[in-house]
């Protein structure tokens, strides 16, 4: 419990010190909710600028709650969003001016873990529509030699300035949570080419739409794409999970 203070600003003083927490005390209240942070990780947030927790005279850092609300916020955002630190950093200082700050929909694993239907409003567009290549290391948070590997094997692609899609960070996460479970990138060219020719046969139903004279119907191509990808992720992760029931009963 927190104690009342007496008076004066002193009184003050002190109870701001009381309420400081050390790394340690700052991890253990963040695995509550995200038992996969390390105090690795938390450096690495404050080595980008994400958190400026206060130092003793000998160097200790020291965390206010304010310090471990926002470490959680960022957090969550990578979790539960894919968003890149960059984006992650633009959203927070938006909510420093006050400002309202709008958040694409939950990342695809998470929906179709939990059975809810994507979104498709305007919100479900990606906050960022290029990422570069240390930014996606840094978000994704995987090795150069890694996404080597996986470029070299097209599951993902750069463009021709080096740079990647925003998809291509939640693209590399789950590649590497696929690779935990001893999936490697040669066991997955199979779903990417599946993906190709899903995306096909969907360009071929908006297609029309995107040829159409009136600037409306060709804007709606957009809106209806992402609809139609999100029915066949959905479609798809429904066929796995009924094949899988059957192999394994």
């Amino acid at each position: 419990m927190l104690r009342t203070p007496t008076g004066g600003a002193g009184n003050g003083a002190a109870a701001e010190a009381d309420r400081l927490m050390s790394i340690g005390t700052v991890l253990g209240r963040l695995r509550e909710e995200f038992p996969e942070v390390t105090i690795s990780k938390i450096r690495f947030l404050e080595a980008e600028g994400l958190v400026e927790p206060q130092r003793t005279p000998s160097g200790y850092r020291k965390f206010t709650p304010q310090d471990v609300e926002r470490l959680a916020q960022v957090l969550r955002m990578q979790r539960d969003h894919y968003l890149p630190l960059k984006v992650i950093r633009e959203h927070l200082e938006a909510q420093s001016r006050g400002e309202e700050v709008r958040l694409p929909g939950p990342a695809a694993p998470r929906e179709l873990l939990d059975g809810d239907a994507w979104r498709t409003d305007e919100t479900a567009r990606p906050t960022a529509a290029r990422v570069g290549r240390a930014e996606l290391l840094a978000a994704a948070e995987v090795s150069a030699g890694e996404l080597d590997e996986w470029v070299s094997y097209g599951l993902i692609a750069p463009d021709e300035d080096g740079g990647f899609e925003a998809e291509a960070v939640t693209a590399a996460r789950l590649i590497a949570d696929l690779g935990r479970f001893g999936l490697e990138p040669r066991h997955l060219r199979a779903m990417k080419a599946a993906a190709e020719r899903e995306a096909g046969l969907l360009e071929q139903v908006v297609a029309p739409l995107r040829r159409h004279r009136n600037p409306q119907t060709r804007a709606h191509a957009e809106a209806t794409a992402r609809e139609l990808a999100a029915l066949s992720v959905r479609l798809h992760a429904a066929l796995v999970q009924s094949a899988l029931r059957v192999r394994l009963h």
